[in-house]
């Protein structure tokens, strides 16, 4: 803002000068006034002289109204003296005042424009401090507007060298990954080898194994036969015995052999559940289990069930299908109700080493 000039001394004294002269003129306009209503008095020179005349050639009385007359003059001159103060003092007051007024008038302007002179100060400095601090705000924006291209830049540097660290890695992890194949191959080429070793030995440890089986397997049927042949013969023997001596001879000897064909017979059922039994995985050593059989006199088996598990399903069930798979025993047929009669219902006891046979 543009700062207000200071008025010279000429200036300053001008309009109380004006001030002053009109003041003058109108107080003598008023006295001019004052003594043109004032009513025309006689001199007070020939009234003194008259008064010092009269003293001499008058007489008493006359002398006392020449004196009343010369105070009341002397009195309406002071009077008219004291109204000339009491308005010259109006004036003079008035004058004053003006003057007063004027200074007061004078003293508001300066403040007016002490005021105005300070705000266009302040507004000067406020404006000063603007500019101060766009010039800080620009030199920071400029200098944040640096650090941010110096940040860029090195964002941009370390972007490139984690760039190129990642393609070392990947060229170090493909490199890794070819050197691992090559040794996953060897290693799965020397595993497939063991496997196909181990699985000749164990092709050939089968093929042995079912050499062994069939073989086992057919000493136990010749075994099984032979016990069935044998079990016949004894049975066929004891009928011939029966059937040839006399009715007397006859009773002895199936008392005698009783027990004996029983066991055959028990032998013979164990024998041929043993041809059909399945063993399960489940089936260990010492396992006992009790079932129930049922049978016709021509030797048809009716009924298995388990009288007594042994504590495992598998082999149970096992057992009783081994039973079922009979069918029918053949060399029961012909025997005396007497004899069949234990085998129309009875209990026989299972183990693993029973259905080995």
């Amino acid at each position: 803002m543009h700062q207000q000039r200071e008025p010279s001394a000429s200036e300053s004294f001008f309009w109380p000068s004006v001030w002053a002269i009109a003041l003058h003129v109108l107080v003598f306009g008023m006295l001019f006034v004052s003594f043109a209503m004032t009513p025309d008095l006689p001199p007070a020179k020939p009234i003194v002289q008259a008064t010092l005349y009269q003293l001499k050639s008058k007489s008493q009385a006359t002398t006392q109204t020449n004196q009343k007359i010369a105070g009341e003059a002397q009195k309406s001159a002071a009077r008219q003296t004291e109204v000339e103060q009491m308005e010259q003092k109006k004036v003079e007051q008035e004058a004053v005042k003006a003057a007063a007024e004027q200074k007061k008038e004078e003293a508001a302007q300066k403040a007016e424009e002490s005021k105005k002179a300070d705000e266009a100060k302040k507004a000067d400095e406020a404006k000063k401090a603007d500019e101060a601090k766009k010039a800080d705000k620009a030199a920071e924006a400029k200098k944040a507007e640096e650090k941010q291209l110096a940040d860029i830049a090195k964002k941009k540097s370390e972007e490139e060298a984690k760039k190129a660290a990642e393609e070392e890695a990947k060229k170090k992890a493909a490199e890794d990954a070819k050197k691992k194949i090559v040794e996953d191959a060897k290693k799965k080429a020397a595993e497939d080898a063991k496997k196909k070793a181990e699985a000749d030995e164990a092709k050939k440890k089968v093929a042995d194994d079912a050499k062994k089986k069939a073989a086992a397997d057919a000493s136990k049927k010749k075994a099984q036969e032979a016990a069935r042949k044998s079990a016949e013969e004894k049975k066929a023997q004891a009928l011939a015995d029966l059937l040839s001596d006399t009715p007397q001879r006859q009773q002895a000897l199936a008392d005698e052999r009783g027990d004996e064909v029983a066991g055959s017979f028990d032998d013979l059922i164990r024998a041929r559940a043993a041809e059909g039994w399945t063993r399960p995985p489940s089936a260990r050593k010492g396992m006992t289990v009790v079932l129930q059989i049922g049978m016709l006199p021509d030797g048809t088996v009716t009924s298995v069930s388990v009288a007594k598990s042994s504590g495992d399903g598998s082999f149970d069930s096992s057992a009783v299908a081994a039973v079922k798979n009979i069918g029918r025993l053949t060399e029961m047929q012909g025997m005396k109700p007497s004899d069949f009669a234990p085998y129309r219902s009875f209990k026989m006891t299972f183990t693993p080493e029973d259905l080995a046979l």
